[in-house]
């Protein structure tokens, strides 16, 4: 069953990793009314990879791989939790956006205007770049460094 865990907890993360990137590249400037309906229905893909992510990596952390005690002592692992923490708070405000902007334009008005996307873009951006570090520490702290 570990094996398995291990395995799902990877897809998730990649999944997650997907969804994001997938956000981003739907939100640019000029936006049309299908891109703005999409993009709720990315994030909440985003959100459910992120869960199962957190989910899995919390069976990996409390019952299989290599423990607790292995874990919580390492700076890593904490680095770990924090960046998907800020990735997590980070999200708050694209997600209030996407729906904003669909909420709006299915009252018929118009598509969101390019500073506010662009303001969005960044977020996410910067999100992906946070993103990206989760393996680094993953890695680190799998092999023990930092105990």
């Amino acid at each position: 069953m570990e094996p398995l865990i291990a395995y799902l907890h990877v897809l998730t993360f990649i999944l997650t990793g997907a969804f994001l990137t997938a956000e981003m590249v739907v939100c640019r400037p000029d936006l049309t009314v299908a891109q703005v309906r999409a993009l709720p229905r990315l994030d909440i893909l985003f959100f459910a990879a992120a869960l199962l992510a957190l989910a899995t990596g919390l069976l990996r952390l409390f019952v299989y791989a290599k423990g607790v005690s292995f874990y919580l002592p390492n700076p890593f692992f904490w680095a770990k939790m924090a960046l998907y923490v800020a990735i997590a708070l980070i999200s708050i405000r694209p997600t209030l956006a996407f729906i904003r902007w669909n909420r709006a334009m299915a009252g018929g008005g118009a598509a969101p205007p390019a500073e506010q996307v662009a303001g969005v873009r960044r977020l996410l951006h910067l999100e992906l770049g946070l993103f990206a570090l989760i393996p680094l520490m993953a890695v680190l702290m799998a092999r023990g460094i930092g105990r």
